[in-house]
């Protein structure tokens, strides 16, 4: 289903990097049930047994949620950026390449965090991985800014900084979560349910 577009000029190029990323965003939010399903219960007599193991597996369900909440998020602000975004050249497909390299890591790395919490390398690899993400994802927008006139045909220069500003709130979030991942583990990644407040302050009352 292609989305209506606040511009006019929108090339096919666009709609195919869309259409790959959608489908790269898609592939990875599936295969994080893989950890899930491939989980030995071990012996189970009973029901209280089955929920016992069930229980057991809180921390393996927990980073799931994250992981799959956060590849939603991505995925929406993707969305919101290609509304303006009319044109693209091949600097912004290889940003999206390289975002899109960590979003296929996001699997292996919910998989290494949570069999590995206890080791520091371990705790570290989902954070280090959404903010990779996270920074491509910035840094395409930085560059779209950089090629206004061409990229971004709908929005006043006002408008597109405004908008870079409240992109900077989940990349902010996101370095925070690396610092202490290390100490708290996955709970750091809840700092993410202010990002909605913070976009709105950075980009200010007149967004």
């Amino acid at each position: 289903m292609i989305r209506q577009r606040s511009h006019a000029e929108a090339t096919q190029r666009t709609v195919r990097l869309e259409a790959f990323t959608d489908g790269v965003f898609a592939i990875a939010a599936t295969l994080l049930v893989l950890d899930l399903t491939s989980h030995p219960l071990g012996e189970l007599d009973g029901d209280a047994q089955m929920w016992a193991a069930l229980g057991d597996m809180w921390q393996l369900f927990f980073n799931f949620a994250l992981s799959f909440g956060l590849l939603c998020l991505l995925w929406v602000e993707h969305v919101r950026q290609f509304e303006h975004i009319s044109d693209v050249d091949g600097m912004m497909i290889w940003l999206n390449n390289a975002r899109l390299l960590f979003i296929v890591l996001v699997p292996f790395a919910t998989g290494l965090t949570t069999e590995h919490s206890e080791y520091f390398a371990g705790r570290l690899a989902m954070p280090v991985v959404f903010l990779c993400a996270i920074l491509c994802s910035w840094l395409q927008w930085r560059w779209a800014m950089r090629r206004r006139e061409m990229m971004l045909p709908s929005l006043s220069e006002a408008d597109a900084a405004a908008y870079g500003r409240g992109a900077l709130s989940a990349l902010l979030i996101a370095v925070a979560v690396v610092v202490l991942a290390p100490w708290i583990g996955s709970p750091a990644f809840l700092l993410f349910v202010f990002d909605g407040l913070f976009t709105r302050l950075l980009r200010g009352k007149g967004d």
